[in-house]
Order: C-alpha cells, then structure tokens, then sequence
C-alpha cells in the first residue's frame, strides 16, 4: 500500500465567501451561525439526516450519502459548527449549540415531518439528545459508534484542553496526527480516502477549527450524553445501534 505524506501548515485560511463560493452544497443562515449543508433526493420521499463526528466534516458520509439517494431516500448531511464550511462562532460547544443546529436547519429547509436520524461518532451524542428533546421530530435512530458515554481516556484530554500552552499541541497530536496517520491506514482501503483526505485537510486549515474543537472537549460534549441515551431507550423509539468489537477510537 502506498504511503500517504500529509502536509499540515496550521490554519492559514480564512473561512469567508471565497472560500464557501469553492465548497459544494448549500449555506443556511441559522441563529448562531452560517451551516454547511447538502440536501439531495425526492423531496417527497422519507429525510434521513446525517450527523457526521468530532473532528471530521460531511464528506465522512460520502458514501451513504449516495447509497441513501440511490435507495430513493431524501438525504440530508451538514457541517457542525467549527466544522467544514460552516461558522465557527465564538460561543460554548455543546449539546444545546448542536441540538440547535439541527433544529433550526430543519426548520429552515421546512423539514416539518419525522426524519430518520444517522449519528456517528460525536454525532451520535447530537443526535442521541436532538430525540431526547424533540421524540415528535425524529421517526427512528441510527447510532453508529455513538459518543456521549463516559470514557476515561477523554478525561486526560479534557483536562489538557483548559490549559492554553498546551492546548494547540494538543490539536496537532490527538486531532491532525492521528487522523492522518492512525486513521489514514483505514480509511486508505476506501475508494475515497484521497478525495477524505483532502477535504479534512482543507477544513483544518481554516481559522477557528483548532479553537472549536477544543471548545467541544471542554464542554464534555463526547461524555456527557447518558441521561438522554437512557430517556430515548425508555421510550422505545426504533434504533439501531452499529459498533465495532475493535473500535478504539469510541471503545
């Protein structure tokens, strides 16, 4: 297999109309921000929406996004905040800014029934709360190596966030290195790993990403998801639940 050389110089770009006028898909003007988003398929068929993780943008969806269309479903997929193309506000990164999000967004694309939920990763805490608090909005669950659950190793990494010195280090180590080397080595067996690839590094060298993402791990956004994972399990909403017996990146 070939090796991948990746090249990060640091968030040298801006994240402004120039830039978003390159990106594909649409922009949304929500309450606490601009979102990224694409919206695909007959408008009349059943929403699945797609919330990607932690550190990587929509493209993550790729993949299902088309097979989803393909199936004849309404697919929606968008950038959380500080991710991707959209706005990385100056503001606490947490559960109420992502439920947020997704409730505006649906709002504004008039999205008014019951859609069918996808979260990965982080995103299965934004999307394990978003029913919690809005069960009339959501039809079924899809969790796929879902966050929000405590995890002892992202007790070290929340406490090195709130120290600044050593804060951008930790950026570079935990989110840039790992996903280009640790995570590169599998998404490398994916027909689209380069285009992946790019289009992480592309988000990364935008100003505010770094910042945005230490935001989150302060918040507990990662960890702090159980009360909602027991109400939705309590109320019996249809889910599924996707997680691999040798994930370590969500173990």
């Amino acid at each position: 297999m070939k090796e991948h050389k990746t090249i990060y110089r640091g968030e040298t770009r801006v994240l402004d109309d120039a830039v978003r006028s390159q990106a594909p898909g649409s922009f949304a003007k929500l309450t606490d921000g601009i979102t990224h988003y694409e919206l695909d398929g007959p408008e009349d068929a059943q929403t699945v929406v797609l919330v990607h993780g932690f550190s990587a943008p929509l493209a993550i969806w790729n993949p299902t996004f088309a097979a989803l269309k393909d199936a004849g479903f309404r697919v929606l997929r968008f950038d959380l905040y500080g991710r991707g193309y959209s706005d990385r506000p100056d503001t606490i990164y947490d559960a109420d800014l992502y439920d947020r999000q997704l409730l505006t967004l649906l709002d504004a694309l008039e999205i008014r029934e019951p859609v069918d939920l996808v979260g990965l990763s982080m995103g299965g805490a934004v999307s394990v709360v978003f029913t919690d608090r809005h069960p009339e909005k959501v039809r079924r669950l899809v969790l796929s190596d879902p966050a929000g659950l405590p995890m002892q190793k992202l007790k070290l990494a929340r406490w090195l966030a709130t120290r600044t010195s050593l804060a951008d280090r930790l950026m570079d180590m935990l989110v840039v290195n790992r996903f280009t080397v640790t995570a590169g080595r599998f998404l490398a067996t994916m027909h689209n790993y380069a285009e992946l690839e790019q289009d992480f590094l592309d988000q990364v060298q935008l100003q505010g990403y770094r910042n945005a993402l230490l935001a989150t791990l302060r918040s507990g956004m990662l960890t702090g998801a159980e009360a909602s994972y027991r109400s939705v399990g309590e109320r019996g909403m249809p889910s599924m639940l996707i997680w691999g017996r040798k994930d370590h990146t969500v173990p």
